[in-house]
């Protein structure tokens, strides 16, 4: 994901073709090692084609991709909720889960920065 993030850098700054140093330059100087093979692999991939009708097209595949937003509503289906009931068991059970992992990063934070 850094290479591919590296290359539209450079896109963006204005190099129309980077090569596999322009994106050695960028990956160091943020810190991040540069993988020749993964570099290799993007510049042949994206080599003679438009970045714009590449990215249209790997939206359309995304939007394929299955995001999992249903499973809260299959499993108060599941469990019998039926009529008024159901939406609002729905809409309590998440706001339970988000307090409890608010308190558990939390939890988790103080030792983490102590000397």
């Amino acid at each position: 994901m850094k290479v591919v993030a590296a290359f539209l850098l450079a896109l963006l700054g204005g190099n129309a073709t980077p090569s596999d140093e322009d994106l050695k330059n960028i990956l160091a100087s943020v810190g991040a090692d540069a993988e020749d093979d993964k570099i290799e692999l993007l510049l042949s991939q994206v080599r003679g084609k438009d970045i714009t009708e590449l990215i249209a097209s790997g939206r359309e595949r995304l939007a394929s991709v299955p995001s999992g937003g249903g499973v809260a509503v299959a499993a108060v289906a599941a469990a019998g909720g039926g009529g008024d009931a159901a939406p609002a068991t729905a809409a309590e059970e998440p706001k339970k889960e988000e307090k409890e992992d608010e308190e558990s990063a939390e939890d988790g934070l103080f030792g983490l920065f102590d000397d």
